[in-house]
């Protein structure tokens, strides 16, 4: 599976960014979508994600700011992010799920300054 995200870039605090991500190779393999991500210092951590059957998971502290979506047509799965903060200023990582094994997309960075 390989994985092509975009869509990163500055944006002023509590403005709005939308990422991209596609996927190709075995994609009918794919169980899940996701993002990730990984500030300066810290781990990488899971940001949203969407199974095949639509199930979403959100982290915490971006319930009600993000909202994660596929288009099964297109392969792809998008991050739309509004109210960014500072604290979500990040390289972000889209991620496919296949049975055990998490594939990587090569990180797009967003940075949330004044």
């Amino acid at each position: 599976v390989q994985l092509q995200a975009s869509g990163g870039g500055l944006v002023l605090p509590g403005g709005s960014l939308t990422l991209s991500c596609s996927a190709s190779g075995r994609i009918l393999n794919i169980h899940s979508l996701g993002w990730y991500r990984q500030a300066p210092g810290k781990e990488r951590e899971l940001v949203a994600a969407i199974t095949s059957g639509g199930i979403l998971n959100y982290a915490d502290p971006v319930k009600g700011r993000f909202t994660i979506s596929r288009d099964n047509a297109k392969n792809t799965v998008y991050l739309q992010m509004n109210s960014l903060k500072p604290e979500d200023a990040a390289v972000y990582y889209c991620s496919a799920r296949v049975m055990a094994a998490l594939y990587w997309g090569q990180g797009t960075l967003v940075t949330v300054s004044s």
